[in-house]
C-alpha cells in the first residue's frame, strides 16, 4: 500500500501546521532519547555528571564571590545554596539556547534527507536540559532541608519560572538555528555571549552588591528577572518587583513565537544551504 504525504505551506502569520507536528511528535521523541543516551555514553560517571555540574560550578562561586569578593554578607541564605539555585535556572535558560541553536546544523543529514517538520529539531532538545534541571532541582529540595529553610507556598511557582526561563532559551536558541544553517559564525558568537551574559547577570552575587548607577541595567535584563524570581520561589529571599514577574510572564511566550516565526520564514531554504 502505497502512502502519500501531502507538504502544506505554513498557516496563517507564517506559523507551523500544529497538527502536522503533532503527528510527527515521535520523531521529537526519538531526537530527544537519542541525545539523553549519546550524552552520557561511555562516560565513568554517567549520570552523575549531572549531579557534578551544578555542585561545582556553585562551589566555585561560593568561593570566588562569596569568600574572596565577600558577596556572602549580603545574602540571607548560605550562600552555597544561593549560588546553586541561581546556576540551576541559568542552566535551563543557557542549556536549551546552546542545544537549540546548534541543532539544525548537528542533524543536517537528517533534515537533508528526509521530510518532516523541521521545528521538531531544535523543540526536542529541551528534554535534555529538563531532565538536568530536575536532577539538580532535588539536590536543592534535599539542602532546604539541611540547611531548615522553608520557602512557603511561593515554592509552588518554582516550575512556572523554570518553563519561561526554558521559553527565553528556546525562543533565542530557535531563532539562532536558523540563522547557523547559513552563518557559521553564529556557532561561534552565541557561547561567548552566553558566558557574557552569564557574569551581566546576578547568578553568582546578589543583585544587592550592584551599584545604584547601573541597578537600572539590571533590572531591564530578562536573566534577571527569571533569577529572582526562582530564588524567591525556592529558598524564600526578597520577590522580585511585580512588573518584572508580569514582563517574564509575557515576555517568555512572545520571545518563543517569534523565534517560531522566524525559524519559520528560512524553514524552506534548510535543505538547500546546509
Amino acid at each position: 500500500m502505497t502512502t502519500t504525504t501531502i507538504v502544506l505551506p505554513p498557516g496563517r502569520l507564517n506559523l507551523p501546521r500544529w497538527n502536522e507536528i503533532w503527528h510527527a511528535r515521535e520523531v521529537a521523541v526519538r531526537m530527544a532519547q537519542r541525545d539523553i543516551i549519546i550524552r552520557y555514553r561511555q562516560t565513568i560517571l554517567g549520570v552523575g555528571w549531572v549531579i557534578l555540574q551544578p555542585l561545582m560550578s556553585a562551589g566555585v562561586f561560593t568561593l570566588v564571590f562569596g569568600r574572596v569578593a565577600g558577596f556572602q554578607n549580603g545574602v540571607p541564605i548560605p550562600f552555597f545554596l544561593f549560588s546553586l539555585a541561581g546556576t540551576l535556572v541559568w542552566t535551563v535558560f543557557s542549556g536549551t539556547l546552546g542545544r537549540a541553536a546548534s541543532a539544525m546544523v548537528a542533524n543536517q543529514s537528517l533534515v537533508s534527507k528526509v521530510y518532516f517538520p523541521r521545528l521538531l529539531v531544535p523543540l526536542s532538545t529541551i528534554a535534555s536540559v529538563l531532565l538536568d534541571f530536575v536532577v539538580g532541582l532535588v539536590l536543592a529540595i534535599a539542602m532546604l532541608f539541611v540547611w531548615r529553610i522553608n520557602p512557603g507556598w511561593p515554592v509552588l511557582l518554582v516550575p512556572v519560572w523554570t518553563l519561561l526561563a526554558a521559553m527565553f532559551g528556546l525562543g533565542i536558541g530557535v531563532a539562532a538555528s536558523a540563522l547557523m544553517v547559513k552563518y557559521r559564525d553564529v556557532g561561534y558568537v552565541l557561547p561567548w555571549v552566553t558566558q557574557v551574559l552569564l557574569y551581566a547577570s546576578p547568578v553568582a552575587y546578589p543583585l544587592s552588591r550592584v551599584p545604584e548607577s547601573i541597578r537600572w541595567l539590571f533590572d531591564i535584563n530578562p536573566a534577571t528577572w527569571f533569577l529572582e524570581a526562582f530564588r524567591w520561589s525556592l529558598t524564600g529571599m526578597e520577590a522580585p518587583a511585580a512588573w518584572q514577574m508580569v514582563g517574564l510572564a509575557v515576555g517568555g511566550p512572545l520571545v518563543l513565537l517569534l523565534g517560531i516565526l522566524w525559524f519559520q520564514r528560512y524553514e524552506r531554504e534548510f535543505a538547500d544551504v546546509i
